[in-house]
């Protein structure tokens, strides 16, 4: 793929299946690719550019764009109640359509609402962070989060496109391209090989739409395999069970791709103690990590972050499938018990 401009994969859910667009200058273009002729509720938030939503609105018959506050906490009820009102207030009905501009945040709650609007109406998903192109826009994975925690409320629903401009990256503020990083490392580490090789010999910035495009294709592959999380998915979880943890506990001052970065730093630690891995695992990924300027711990107690990890979702029956990494580029499912992850914390580096 080396090269490339643009690409488009497929995500093949039979029935369901849809196209994934990574393409420069596709933003502008969007009405090729999606059918606008209708009611579109354009979702963003108060961090996207403006002028990428109305971009959006722009193409469209009759657009109402809705904006939801920037951050962590509009993935909540009360802002999800209000994305639904304003839907009904447009006179949206089955045929019409949701368009999601932004984030991981903006496509977690726009993708429920439209799952939930009427029993489900079509929405597209239009990245505009490195993190939701890399990740949360592929996939189905739709939510709003709970006091208790992260994502606990939800459902899988798929989109009809999924369209990154990677133009629209050029916006980006630092900390949202370190953000987005933490998730390319994991899929790095899931993979290994040339994706490794490619982050850690020149900056992701330099080759957005070559890095994007490979961690799509791992993860389309793995959906397609496993769409509802019961197995070969949950290789996906990699650093996620212990960053989502770090997040709740830093009250999500800490990002998700950050907290990310740091549970994977601290799973591998873990693992080469614990005789899953050879040293120079947690060794490159901390070097990884530094590249991005990331950060590889995190100041919170192993009780702190064992509590906080015990509202995660994944956790059944007393038990929670960790995701070891053995070598860049193999990794496996663990199940241990949740009295034993305290443990684990630990020899991650938790205090």
């Amino acid at each position: 793929m080396s090269g490339f401009i643009g690409t488009k994969l497929t995500m093949n859910l039979g029935e369901r299946s849809y196209d994934i667009i990574v393409k420069s200058g596709s933003l502008e273009n969007l009405y090729q690719f999606a059918r606008l002729d209708r009611r579109v509720a354009v979702v963003t938030d108060s961090g996207v550019p403006a002028q990428y939503a109305q971009m959006v609105a722009d193409q469209c018959k009759d657009a109402h764009i809705i904006t939801v506050p920037q951050g962590e906490a509009s993935k909540s009820f009360k802002i999800l109640e209000s994305v639904l009102r304003q839907m009904l207030e447009f006179g949206m009905g089955r045929g019409d359509l949701v368009i999601a501009v932004g984030g991981g945040v903006v496509g977690d709650l726009a993708g429920f609402a439209a799952a939930t609007y009427l029993r489900g109406i079509a929405y597209v998903q239009v990245p505009t962070t490195l993190l939701a192109a890399v990740d949360s826009s592929v996939g189905g994975k739709t939510a709003v989060n709970l006091p208790t925690g992260k994502n606990q409320l939800g459902c899988f629903y798929q989109p009809s496109l999924v369209l990154c401009d990677t133009d629209a990256l050029s916006t980006l503020p630092e900390a949202e391209y370190k953000n987005g990083c933490g998730e390319i490392i994991k899929y790095a580490v899931l993979a290994g090989g040339e994706l490794f090789s490619m982050i850690e010999n020149a900056d992701t910035r330099t080759q957005y739409a070559d890095v994007i495009a490979r961690c799509v294709t791992i993860k389309r592959d793995i959906v397609g395999e496993d769409e509802f999380d019961t197995g070969r998915r949950r290789l996906l979880n990699l650093g996620h069970t212990f960053g989502h943890a770090i997040e709740k506990c830093s009250g999500y001052s800490i990002p998700h791709g950050a907290a990310v970065g740091i549970g994977l730093a601290m799973m591998c630690r873990a693992a080469h103690k614990r005789g899953y891995c050879a040293s120079d695992v947690p060794e490159k990924v901390e070097k990884l990590l530094a590249k991005y300027g990331m950060s590889a711990a995190a100041d919170f107690t192993a009780q702190e972050l064992y509590d906080a990890a015990l509202s995660d979702k994944k956790i059944a029956g007393g038990s929670v499938s960790l995701v070891i990494p053995e070598k860049i580029g193999c990794c496996h499912a663990l199940t241990v018990s949740c009295g034993d992850m305290l443990g684990w914390l630990k020899d991650g580096g938790a205090r």
